[in-house]
């Protein structure tokens, strides 16, 4: 039995009436629980779409406040919010968009010690970060605890994506283990375009609402890639790695590690 009032039907009339989704589809977006990792250039579109679909709870953590600089990409914070933390600056936007929703603000880092209890209530995760260790902590945690998420990355003017599930490729299947720091620049260091978050958020966002309703076919075993210089789009095929340190047939990583970052990454994330 569903339940939306006059005004959800008509603020969702556009999910409802797509063939694919219908009210069940809706009532599956309404129940969903989201945790979205990082409150700046890909988090911003993420949750701004999420909030505006209706997706039921949304949790997002950053520690981090908001800076002049994050406003060229960062489009869920204003002029106004510089010096805010940015789970409260995110927050305010998505409830402005959709006062329907339940966001939950952790102003907080994702650390070894607290990723398995933060990701615990929440049905998919959504990695919005711009440094390696962090998408590595991500990766193990969601894995040890089988939850599914979204990565995605972006510099300067490029982008990859891929969406796991339980059972299919993971992060580390593909890129094995972080870099050692300054090796690889993050946005910080090398820049971003930055309509490239815009454009890779948004995919981000799309799979998770794919991922809830069950529409289509995920990004799993696959790595979407692009460069906004040529418009050029790939899909590189991956599979689960059985010699996987974290899901292989023996794996060798048990517990949560946090990695070494670089200075800047201590200080921006």
């Amino acid at each position: 039995m569903f339940d939306f009032t006059e005004e959800e039907l008509n603020r969702y009339s556009r999910h409802i009436l797509l063939q694919d989704v219908g009210v069940e589809g809706q009532e599956k977006i309404r129940n969903a629980k989201v945790l979205v990792v990082g409150a700046g250039g890909l988090g911003a579109p993420v949750s701004l779409y999420l909030a505006a679909a209706g997706v039921g709870e949304i949790g997002i953590i950053d520690g981090d406040v908001v800076d002049l600089s994050n406003l060229q990409r960062q489009v869920i914070h204003f002029t106004k919010d510089v010096g805010i933390a940015k789970v409260l600056s995110a927050k305010e936007k998505m409830l402005a968009i959709n006062p329907n929703v339940k966001v939950n603000a952790i102003q907080d880092l994702l650390m070894a010690n607290n990723a398995l209890d933060i990701i615990k209530d929440y049905d998919f995760i959504v990695d919005g970060t711009d440094n390696f260790p962090v998408k590595f902590l991500i990766n193990d945690a969601c894995v040890m605890a089988g939850k599914p998420f979204s990565h995605g990355g972006i510099l300067r003017f490029e982008g990859q994506t891929f969406t796991h599930v339980p059972g299919s490729a993971c992060y580390r299947c593909v890129f094995g283990a972080p870099p050692p720091p300054n090796l690889v620049p993050t946005c910080s260091q090398a820049g971003v375009l930055g309509a490239i978050a815009g454009m890779l958020g948004t995919i981000q966002a799309a799979e998770t609402l794919k991922y809830i309703t069950g529409v289509g076919e995920l990004l799993t075993n696959q790595l979407l890639t692009f460069n906004a210089k040529t418009m050029d789009f790939r899909k590189v095929k991956t599979r689960h790695n059985s010699h996987c340190r974290l899901c292989g047939d023996n794996p060798t990583i048990h517990e949560l590690i946090d990695y070494e970052q670089a200075a800047c990454d201590l200080k921006n994330h």
